[in-house]
């Protein structure tokens, strides 16, 4: 169980999608590139052959680092959760008690995460905080600037 890889539905969509662009446009893109430099000569001083073979190093090790992921994927369908506590998937509103301003998160996968768009990591120091607690819980969080206490408001999830 250490090894898998906990994301949603759409976070899996994504990856799969991400992988199938690698494997079918980016990496024979990348092969033409390296013959085409090839066509003009000595490797030694050809700028353009050793940037297509860094490019081909990096694809590469991003194609194996998506077959891990998704080799290990496990898939949580968010939209047959429901409950009263946080937990994976969830959609959380929280209030900073010192200051009243609100946020509002949903807890994915790591590969997910986006905080301009309200998507934390479930490892993150404030999923970490608050999942198994539910609404009216007040939870401290450790973050890089100090201690932060938040109420959690309400919990969800509707996708």
């Amino acid at each position: 169980m250490a090894d898998r890889v906990p994301m949603t539905v759409e976070g899996h969509q994504r990856l799969k999608d991400e992988l199938k662009r690698l494997k079918e446009i980016e990496r024979p893109k990348i092969i033409l590139e390296i013959e085409t430099a090839r066509a003009h000569g000595d490797l030694s001083e050809n700028a353009e052959y050793h940037a297509a073979k860094e490019r081909q190093g990096f694809v590469e090790a991003r194609i194996r680092d998506l077959d891990h992921k998704l080799g290990h994927a496990e898939v949580v369908d968010t939209t047959k959760l429901s409950g009263e506590k946080v937990v994976f998937g969830a959609r959380v509103r929280l209030a900073d008690t010192d200051s009243g301003k609100e946020v509002a998160y949903r807890i994915v996968g790591v590969d997910e995460a986006d905080l301009k768009n309200g998507l934390i990591s479930f490892s993150s120091p404030v999923a970490r905080a608050i999942i198994g607690k539910t609404a009216g819980d007040v939870v401290t969080v450790q973050a890089p600037n100090g201690a932060r206490e938040y109420e959690i408001l309400d919990v969800s999830f509707s996708s």
